[in-house]
């Protein structure tokens, strides 16, 4: 199945308070090429055709609304950095009760290509995944969460402060990058906890509670890992 036979709305993750900036300016704000860093993702999703595109907003809310008000978003905010399952979860309301496939990206995140996505999300129907994640592999995977397989497939994702050592060794990374089933997501996010090393709800969780209900969990290995990097301080501008 063709991912343009199906519906796609989009959420851009822009809430972070980017302390790595060592700004007073909203990470997601900070300009790339004369565009703010959110602008990209958000320009990529209506390429696409996703509708609604929901920003979730925190740090710097009032003025990333401002800035990027032309774009034609609808926003969310989550108003404690509870960690990034809890911020998807902030987009329901704003997302009007939809159903489909539910595109996650990231604001700090501004070279993804349109190819890329096109394949995450066709890989995603035509598995008919409940979750399919974008991954990469790195020479060093040092602070990204892994991913562990099992007989090929994706088994969990686990961050790098909650791994064990044989985990820590995996150079398979997890690009926070997402085609996820919607509205299933968001009933899977309440049933996720906090108890882990940063006591946040982790986005990550959600591939353990789909594989326990019997869903498929797909993953899609981008070819070029710099093209899924995040800007995290003003020299990677």
């Amino acid at each position: 199945m063709n991912f343009t036979s199906e519906k796609v709305a989009a959420v851009i993750l822009a809430a972070g308070k980017g302390t790595r900036m060592k700004s007073q300016r909203p990470k997601v704000l900070h300009p790339l090429a004369g565009r703010p860093l959110a602008a990209y993702p958000a320009r990529l999703a209506k390429i696409l055709g996703c509708a609604p595109v929901a920003l979730v907003v925190g740090h710097g809310a009032e003025a990333v609304g401002a800035a990027l008000g032309g774009e034609g978003l609808v926003f969310a905010e989550q108003t404690e950095q509870l960690g990034t399952g809890h911020a998807l979860l902030c987009a329901e309301a704003a997302l009007s009760g939809f159903s489909g496939t539910l595109l996650l990206l990231c604001g700090d995140v501004p070279l993804l290509r349109r190819d890329t996505l096109e394949r995450l999300l066709t890989a995603h129907h035509a598995a008919a995944a409940a979750v399919t994640v974008l991954t990469a592999e790195i020479a060093d995977p040092h602070g990204y969460g892994r991913i562990v397989r099992e007989q090929g497939d994706v088994a969990r994702i686990v961050e790098e402060k909650d791994a064990a050592p044989a985990e820590k060794a995996i150079r398979e990374i997890n690009t926070g990058i997402y085609a996820l089933a919607a509205p299933w997501v968001f009933a899977a996010l309440r049933r996720v906890g906090c108890n882990n090393a940063q006591g946040e709800y982790y986005l990550t969780d959600i591939v353990g509670l789909a594989r326990t209900e019997g869903h498929r969990v797909c993953a899609v290995i981008t070819a070029d890992a710099s093209e899924a990097m995040g800007i995290n301080d003003r020299v990677q501008l």
